[in-house]
């Protein structure tokens, strides 16, 4: 299903996106956008090609075709300063955090700051301890990363991603690894910050019960193609069997293709396709 036409703003714009891995067809001409002020979730099974088609979003992976635009820019006709002033309006929560182990919590909230502004040191703490105060770690930032649980990591994440007031934010996996109620909280965080901060926010889950509650449109991958753009409802009621069995997390039967199944046996890369 295609990303249907509409005269909102959009903050990002994928089309006909085609990648290899070598040889490896992983994304089959994804065509999607992201509403501005909206919250997109990318759901799929695992090999959907989620994660590569994250990447490209965030510009950090090369494409064999297609389009990328990123706040009204085609990425593909920018210089690399160009670029990078780019994703300077961008932030990124990784699924770990990818906290600095070395560094205090306040340090790495400011870390974006120090490598892309030349502000005082006092307003850089300052603008570090606002940002904890949105994700309720106010007071935290002696800390170091080991003595903070999971949930607290995740959300420090979400300080620095947000740290230099981003158009769009990117969430891979906020909610893997938590436990429910850490889960729910920060879910509830993702809400205010879309509508306190006035951002778009992208995130890759595989949790149903947090894509449903944080979701304005969900976008449902499979086999590095779009099998559904739509809202939590549209996506509940759709009568696509693929869609079902995600949904209740149904195994489906693979039917097993002669030529791909021999080109395992031998070796030979050329036949048969795969997806990351």
């Amino acid at each position: 299903m295609a990303d249907a036409p509409d005269t909102v703003k959009k903050v990002l714009e994928v089309t006909d996106l085609v990648t290899h891995y070598g040889p490896r067809l992983i994304l089959k001409g994804v065509s999607m956008s992201v509403r501005d002020g909206e919250i997109m979730v990318i759901m799929g099974g695992s090999g959907s090609g989620k994660s590569t088609l994250l990447r490209h979003l965030m510009v950090l992976e090369r494409k064999t075709s297609g389009t990328v635009r990123l706040l009204g820019e085609d990425i593909d006709k920018l210089s690399a300063r160009e670029l990078n002033d780019l994703r300077k309006k961008t932030g990124v929560a990784f699924q770990g955090g990818a906290l600095f182990s070395s560094m205090t919590v306040g340090e790495n909230i400011m870390l974006p700051l120090y490598e892309h502004t030349d502000l005082d040191p006092m307003t850089m703490e300052i603008m570090a301890r606002m940002k904890l105060e949105v994700v309720n770690l106010a007071g935290f930032e002696h800390l170091m990363p080991s003595e903070l649980s999971g949930g607290m990591i995740k959300r420090a994440a979400v300080a620095r991603a947000i740290i230099m007031d981003p158009k769009v934010l990117f969430m891979d996996e906020p909610s893997a690894g938590l436990d429910p109620a850490v889960s729910s909280s920060l879910d509830d965080l993702i809400l205010r910050l879309r509508d306190a901060m006035n951002m778009s926010i992208v995130v890759v889950t595989h949790e149903l019960e947090s894509a449903f509650k944080i979701a304005d449109r969900i976008t449902v991958l499979d086999k590095g193609e779009i099998l559904f753009i739509g809202t939590v409802e549209e996506l509940r009621a759709h009568p696509s069997e693929r869609i079902q069995n995600l949904l209740n997390r149904r195994a489906e039967d693979d039917t097993i293709d002669p030529d791909e199944y021999l080109s395992r046996l031998t070796g030979d890369t050329t036949v048969g396709t795969a997806t990351l």
